[in-house]
């Protein structure tokens, strides 16, 4: 049966936003700590462990993922992401620590990993003309997902109990998976006027500035480039800094700023937006300006904005610094696809993009795990937000040498175009 390419994008924004609500995960520390009797840390950990093997699922099952297709790996990652849901409600009900990190954080995580990584490609191939928007599409559900289910969860927990939110959810995201998974599949023939690698060599030959050039690389060939490296370290820094934030952000404003309970909720809600919002803002920007631009420029502002975030304890600010910072960070997740597809070519496209995303995986775990730690032998955020802003700083450096490389990378291989066309 013939597939609409706009349903398709449909499906993965389905299954992105059922697991971006992970990221609601905040709006649930405090009621978490209350039930099991767990310090800050001790529940962070449970956010950062999904994220931990969200990267490392993506990193090592990328090429499983491929070969399976994104219709079944879709399927496969309902039933782990859900499992992990109501594990996790089982976990809280009798009280377990390491039930909590096993169902949430492990098997969640797998979850998370493979259904991240299922659509991206998929969508990469839909949409050759505007690969930065595909992309950003697809992600951009992962961002909003907090939209959706911060004031749910909250409303549920309230209602119902803790433990029957986490129940509700994964029966409710089960269905909603499986459903995005089965219309999931890459183009056929006729089904899109070109396919990615005809737009990618059209591109290149006129010198376009959104495209890179380079041969079509395996994932084991993308290895053996500094640049792999470089792309996971500014990838690694950008999400250790954003996530950090993310996986405090309701206790945080209500410490600072003031805000209650509710308040925060709310905040957390708009931060989905933005999040969400911030991809395909960002990764349709990229487009036009080009990926390595784009990074600087993301650079540029988070160092402005996580400084100032230090200093200020002004409600307004301090909510604008903060979407911001998360516009940024969603981007980056947004663009990196696309970035690589420039780079690295579309051969082994999703399991190079999941080798980048350990860089996600060891994020998760740095990130909260630093600002934990700090707030709680600091007694406050203004040290973490500072080295935040530091490590920025140098991921600009980073980017900017990469640009470099890639605007010399262009210009050589337009000489040799000219040079062979005479």
């Amino acid at each position: 049966m013939k597939r609409n390419r706009w349903l398709i994008a449909l499906s993965a924004v389905g299954i992105h936003i059922c697991i971006g609500s992970v990221y609601a995960w905040s709006v649930l520390t405090k009621p978490v700590m209350a039930a099991m009797g767990l310090s800050l840390g001790q529940t962070t950990w449970a956010f950062s462990i999904a994220i931990l093997f969200l990267g490392l699922s993506a990193g090592f099952l990328g090429g499983f993922v491929e070969r399976m297709g994104p219709s079944r790996s879709g399927l496969l990652s309902a039933c782990f992401f859900a499992l992990g849901m109501l594990g996790t409600g089982y976990a809280i009900s009798v009280k377990s620590t390491p039930l909590l990190y096993l169902f949430y954080g492990f098997i969640g995580g797998i979850g998370l990993g493979t259904g991240y990584i299922t659509p991206v490609s998929t969508l990469v191939k839909w949409f050759p003309r505007h690969r930065g928007f595909a992309t950003g599409m697809a992600i951009m559900g992962f961002g909003f997902a907090a939209l959706i289910a911060g004031p749910v969860m909250q409303h549920l927990t309230a209602a119902y109990g803790l433990v029957n939110n986490f129940l509700i959810m994964g029966c409710v995201y089960f269905v909603i998976m499986c459903a995005s998974a089965s219309y999931l599949r890459p183009p056929r023939k006729g089904e899109i006027k070109q396919s990615l690698e005809d737009v990618l060599k059209e591109e290149a030959a006129r010198g376009n500035k959104r495209t890179i050039l380079g041969p079509q690389m395996t994932r084991r060939e993308a290895l053996h480039t500094w640049k792999f490296y470089a792309l996971w370290w500014i990838f690694f820094t950008n999400i250790t800094c954003g996530i950090g934030l993310l996986a405090v952000a309701s206790p945080m404003a209500q410490e600072v700023i003031g805000m209650t309970p509710a308040q925060a909720a709310s905040l957390v809600g708009i931060i989905g937006v933005v999040n969400g919002g911030g991809r395909i803002v960002w990764s349709t920007v990229s487009d036009w300006i080009g990926r390595g631009v784009t990074y600087l420029v993301f650079f540029a502002l988070e160092v402005a904005a996580f400084y100032a975030l230090s200093v200020t304890t002004e409600g307004l600010i301090f909510q604008a610094l903060v979407l911001l910072i998360i516009s940024c960070y969603g981007g980056g997740f947004s663009c990196m696809p696309a970035f690589l597809s420039d780079i690295f070519g579309v051969r082994q496209l999703a399991s190079i993009h999941g080798s980048i995303l350990t860089a996600w995986g060891i994020a998760g775990v740095a990130g909260p795990v630093i600002l934990a730690a700090m707030k709680e032998n600091t007694g406050g955020y203004t040290a973490t937000l500072q080295l935040f802003a530091c490590l920025l700083a140098l991921a600009f450096l980073v980017s900017a040498v990469i640009q470099i490389s890639n605007m010399r990378m262009k210009k050589k291989y337009v000489l040799q175009e000219q040079t062979s066309a005479e």
